[in-house]
């Protein structure tokens, strides 16, 4: 069951445990929502906080060991509401920490910390003149707090964060070349790239900027259903669900080609009406491929 709790007009943190990269919460307040991340259960340094809505609703930073200046800012005027419930997400990966909306692939505030540690716990609070609501989501059946982003066929992509050729359960094959590929992702220079997993190889691959890039931390698509159809240019079908995001803010798509006795799986970007697969160490492009969706 979800986490629900209402916190005061009191900046003090009530912390929960965290065993996966991610944090996936809806808090209803008319300003200054704040989330801290840290090794234990208390405000103790290393810490990395997370303000939304802060300076009357006007803006969102990240801070790190209660200190000053804010190591990450931007404005965000109304993203919060007094009225209604408002998504997040907050990972981190790598020591490097991102917050987004609900149902955005794309962070709003992004961080990399010169110094990373373990963080186990989350805090959440509320102050400065106001009070909150929050719902928080409970543990995956993966080990960690759910990482979902809701698809329009109506079920759930479940993205698990994994590292050195993991496969977590239940993830999805989708690709073959002398093993098995799984359906993964990777950030990689600003972007959010799907590509393939080759567990011997302890990496996920993605293509980017006419090369072939491996990542030895991704997230892997998990405890779904899914078909593959064919696609020509740009005919992305409707019910496909994003699964990244260019450094632009384009969507991305998971696509697959065969190329030289293998299928490998890649990225498919709309504008370009091109499935972009990396092989053999470079970028190859391809007007005809499968799209993959989501169907439960």
């Amino acid at each position: 069951m979800p986490i629900t709790l209402d916190t005061p007009d009191k900046l003090e943190y009530n912390f929960h445990p965290v065993r996966s990269g991610i944090v996936n919460f809806k808090v209803r307040s008319p300003k200054d929502a704040h989330i801290a991340l840290t090794s234990g259960p208390a405000e103790s340094d290393p810490m990395v906080e997370v303000f939304i809505g802060g300076w009357e609703n006007s803006k969102s930073v990240i801070r790190r060991n209660r200190t000053k200046p804010d190591v990450a800012e931007t404005p965000t005027p109304g993203i919060l509401n007094a009225g209604e419930f408002r998504g997040f997400w907050i990972r981190w990966s790598d020591g490097i920490i991102t917050v987004g909306r609900e149902g955005e692939v794309a962070a709003f505030l992004i961080w990399e910390n010169p110094q990373p540690f373990a963080i186990n716990f989350f805090g959440v609070c509320t102050g400065w003149g106001a009070s909150g609501s929050w719902i928080i989501e409970d543990d995956n059946p993966y080990g960690g707090l759910s990482a979902q982003l809701q698809t329009g066929a109506g079920g759930a992509a479940c993205w698990v964060p994994s590292t050195g050729g993991q496969v977590p359960v239940s993830a999805i094959a989708g690709g073959q070349d002398g093993e098995t590929q799984y359906v993964a992702r990777a950030r990689h220079e600003g972007a959010l790239i799907p590509g393939k997993l080759v567990p011997s190889h302890g990496v996920t691959y993605v293509a980017w900027g006419g090369g072939e890039h491996g990542h030895a931390e991704y997230e892997v698509l998990c405890g779904c259903s899914t078909m593959w159809v064919p696609v020509q240019g740009d005919a992305i079908p409707p019910q496909a669900q994003p699964a990244g995001e260019t450094e632009g803010g384009e969507p991305l798509f998971v696509g697959r080609v065969n190329h030289e006795g293998s299928i490998t799986i890649g990225k498919v970007q709309p504008s370009h009406g091109t499935c972009y697969i990396s092989y053999g160490g470079q970028e190859l492009a391809f007007q005809s491929y499968e799209v993959l969706l989501i169907t439960s």
